[in-house]
């Protein structure tokens, strides 16, 4: 094909009018919900965090340590799920020494609701944390079709309640999520009936442990990844020992990150991506330095 001038030009014809629509889309996307600057300057270099659950025991007995070493590796940021006894002052004080950012947090939904709300807020403008994002729900808010319609009610209010204050609150899936439900799928159930400002955070290691392809979901909710958690996984690996589908490093799994990585650099509007690595293959704080290794020679 490369040898027919013909076709060339038609492919030429073609890149060009993918990369119009490609800008249409994105231009789309940002009347839903505006492109950060941040965003802006850099749609294909996505900075690339750590979600410190990865490496939690080393942390717990050593969070500076840990943070230097983070640091030391190449990523940019960190997101949380637990602080380890310190204040937001001194996390933001042991970020800011290290030159990282925060990516996010995990919380539980009820630290942002009631009297907790105000207090976490504050909480998280000290440590510079603009996605507290929620990984998991009560059975209240999943048990059924109907479950998850209210806990998209109360996600949507505190999208509104946020969004003054330069946040946005999201939801971060397991495999449950992709378990059909009430004749639908729960991630589809929440998602197609939140706002824009909530965020969607994929975890593709997850997705493909419920049975689904990120992609069509990435797809389908354009500009609402905001955040996106890259976790390795294999089918394969998984059919032969349940315990092994999370074992391969990014790369060496199933996983089609090419598609991923595209959808995320055009109409995703992911301003974070988020490594998280759940194995006992390789020592925690080993296996996402090779991950993120893994993650440069793949030009990311």
């Amino acid at each position: 094909m490369r040898n027919m001038d013909r076709r060339r030009f038609f492919g030429a014809v073609g890149a060009g009018a993918a990369g119009i629509m490609a800008a249409q889309r994105l231009a789309q996307a940002a009347l839903v919900w505006p492109i950060s600057p941040e965003r802006e300057t850099k749609m294909a270099r996505i900075p690339i965090a750590l979600q410190l659950y990865s490496v939690r025991d080393d942390a717990a007995k050593d969070l500076p340590g840990v943070l230097k070493a983070v640091a030391k590796m190449g990523y940019e940021g960190v997101e949380f799920a637990g602080y380890y006894g310190w204040s937001g002052t001194d996390l933001r004080k042991l970020l800011d020494d290290n030159g990282l950012r925060c990516a996010g947090t995990h919380i539980g939904l009820e630290t942002l609701q009631g009297a907790e709300f105000e207090k976490s807020v504050e909480f998280h403008k000290t440590i510079g944390n603009k996605f507290p994002i929620v990984p998991g729900l009560a059975e209240e808010y999943r048990s059924s079709r109907e479950a998850w319609l209210k806990a998209a009610e109360v996600f949507n209010e505190l999208a509104d309640k946020l969004a003054p204050l330069g946040m946005r609150t999201g939801y971060h899936n397991h495999n449950i999520e992709f378990q059909p439900l009430g004749g639908e799928l729960p991630w589809d159930t929440f998602f197609g009936h939140t706002k824009q400002a909530v965020v969607m955070q994929m975890d593709t290691g997850n997705a493909m442990s419920g049975g689904a392809d990120p992609v069509p979901f990435l797809e389908r909710y354009p500009n609402r990844a905001a955040t996106v958690h890259l976790k390795p996984y294999s089918a394969s690996l998984a059919k032969q020992d349940p315990g092994a589908g999370f074992r391969p490093l990014i790369g060496e799994d199933e996983l089609p990150w090419a598609d991923i990585f595209r959808l995320c650099e055009t109409t995703g509007g992911t301003e974070w991506y988020i490594v998280e690595y759940e194995s006992d293959k390789y020592p925690p704080m080993q296996a996402v330095d090779l991950c993120l290794q893994k993650l440069k020679e793949m030009g990311k």
